[in-house]
């Protein structure tokens, strides 16, 4: 199986996943979709109440300055116990920090020298290809991830995805595509070779085509466009992860470029991409090889595209966390 070959993994940790009782949940009280999701999602998880964060943030601003950023950091951290390794965010918006993603300025701190050229490189990610399974254990970084709250129907349908995913593992393939785009497709020496992993049932499809269509066992989907067309034709699969490399996919409400709430929306369970201009570093998108590899392992959503993005200052992870198709 040399296709599924990676980077030195780091930091050995416990080979169990991340569990609910490990997952803080954020709720923004100001906003009711927040507050009924978060509390879909307890109970969808078992979260225990203890677990449960409350806090306000009024306007639903999709950017925070550093000074309101630290301070809804303070509520959250005073809140939280040492056993919490991770944190959901119920909201779509706020989801960036400056030139960050609020997910990337949570768990990593706010780099706020990147802003002065986003282009630059950014702070490299300790938990990158890591073995561990508790980040805040072996690294003092709790990771994060939002759950986009636009629609309650469609976030009560993307949670019971993720919760349906560590149910069964159906026959799937993981797509990774190499674009006419030549810019956007920067990662494609990261790449997975295609082949078959018969006692996981999932087979790998490394291609150079511009898009999929009429597709119906995807487990994960990667590509390099701006826009990624045919969406509405394919079928995810419980679990499945999905992104795209481009400037702005983590523009959530830009609309300048694809969000990647267009994943979730065509039924991906959980996403990222760049809140502000990266350049395009492989480095800060999900380096696909490891992003299979963890996932394989049995790790969560949250854990397999965290360990994936080697400098994530500007990425947001969005989507249902403990997802994990694979943990058996």
């Amino acid at each position: 199986m040399t296709w599924l070959a990676t980077a030195p993994a780091h930091a050995q940790g416990p080979r169990v996943a991340l569990t609910a009782a490990q997952l803080a949940v954020v709720i923004n009280d100001d906003e009711p979709n927040s507050v009924e999701l978060g509390e879909y999602y307890r109970k969808a998880r078992a979260i225990p109440a203890a677990n449960m964060i409350h806090v306000r943030i009024p306007g639903r601003p999709r950017k925070l300055d550093a000074e309101k950023f630290d301070a809804l950091k303070a509520q959250i951290d005073a809140k939280l116990g040492p056993e919490i390794q991770a944190v959901l965010m119920v909201w779509t918006a706020p989801y960036a920090v400056e030139c960050n993603s609020l997910t990337a300025a949570y768990t990593l701190g706010l780099d706020a020298g990147l802003c002065s050229n986003s282009c630059n490189p950014s702070k490299p990610s300790p938990y990158f290809n890591a073995l561990s399974r508790q980040p805040m254990s072996d690294f003092k970084m709790r990771i994060s991830m939002q759950l986009p709250t636009e629609s309650v129907a469609a976030g009560e349908a993307l949670i019971d995805r993720g919760v349906i995913a560590g149910f069964a593992q159906p026959a799937a393939t993981a797509y990774f595509l190499q674009t006419s785009d030549a810019a956007r497709s920067s990662r494609a020496r990261n790449f997975p070779r295609s082949g078959v992993l018969a006692q996981k049932k999932l087979t790998v499809k490394t291609m150079q085509a511009d898009s999929l269509e009429h597709v119906s066992d995807i487990i994960v989907y990667q590509t390099g466009r701006d826009f990624v067309p045919k969406l509405e034709t394919l079928k995810f699969l419980p679990g499945a992860l999905a992104d795209h490399l481009t400037s702005l996919g983590g523009d959530l409400l830009g609309g300048y470029q694809m969000s990647s709430l267009k994943w979730l929306d065509a039924g991906a369970t959980a996403s990222y991409g760049s809140v502000s201009e990266p350049c395009n570093y492989w480095q800060k998108f999900p380096h696909s090889t490891v992003l299979l590899t963890q996932y394989l392992r049995g790790n969560t959503a949250i854990e397999a595209y965290w360990k994936s993005v080697a400098w994530p200052a500007q990425g947001v992870f969005i989507g249902e966390p403990l997802a994990a198709p694979y943990v058996r």
